[in-house]
């Protein structure tokens, strides 16, 4: 026990030593990345898996431990890229701080390495689409945003400033903006993705397919009280 509580002392004196502490960053990003990964995943996975797909227990276990692998590793591996890339900026900064653009192009450089090569990989589409979406909700609510507003402490805006881009300075037809465009955005969403998947079906990704199919095609037809309440004909 002596022993092993020495080990433990030294370690914990290592990870609190500020020397280690930006490599450090790096293993607790890839740590954080991953863990996240695979609590966001597996129980999604879980469920398309063996609600929406065919095959044998094993097979969709298999499928399951895939995906969630790929999860993982994507954001682990993001986490470390966009990290190392923040430190490496900031260390060759004339002024050894982080610069403005400096998040952009780590995320740029993370962005390639790890989403941009592997296009035909379903979880890697589905990451990016579901950031894709984020980033048009904040850029449509910054660009109507006063310059005054938006500064949250601890996360980015404390080192950004925070605040908007007051694209429209009339305060009533902001309002109006702010008020009516999250009715346009998930009209359009909607109106687009059901029109894709009734013409262009091919297009949408299969698993968003696949449970678009079950909801809106399966439903049309049954022949007998059984297919109609429990399953699908």
């Amino acid at each position: 026990m002596d022993r092993l509580h020495a080990l433990e002392m030294a370690i914990e004196k290592i990870i609190l030593d500020p020397k280690y502490h930006d490599i450090l960053t790096l293993v607790k990003g890839i740590r954080n990345g991953v863990v996240y990964g695979t609590k966001v995943r597996f129980p999604h996975a879980l469920v398309m898996i063996f609600l929406f797909r065919s095959g044998s227990f094993r097979s969709k276990c298999a499928l399951v431990f895939k995906a969630t692998r790929q999860h993982a590793r994507n954001l682990g591996l993001f986490a470390l890229v966009y990290k190392s890339s923040m430190l490496f900026l900031r260390h060759t900064s004339p002024t050894g701080k982080e610069r403005h653009y400096d998040a952009l192009l780590a995320g740029l450089l993370g962005g390639y390495t790890v989403f941009g090569r592997t296009i035909h990989n379903s979880v890697s589409q589905q990451i990016v689409i579901y950031v894709f979406a984020r980033v048009c909700l904040a850029l449509a609510k910054l660009a109507v945003q006063p310059s005054h507003v938006g500064r949250i402490e601890g996360v980015g805006g404390a080192a950004g400033g925070g605040g908007g881009w007051e694209l429209l300075g009339n305060a009533e037809l902001r309002n109006k903006v702010v008020k009516n465009g999250w009715p346009v955005f998930a009209s359009v969403s909607w109106a687009a993705v059901m029109y894709l998947f009734r013409w262009h079906p091919e297009t949408v990704q299969s698993s968003l397919r696949s449970s678009m199919s079950y909801i809106y095609v399966q439903s049309d037809d049954w022949d007998s009280l059984r297919n109609f309440i429990w399953h699908n004909k």
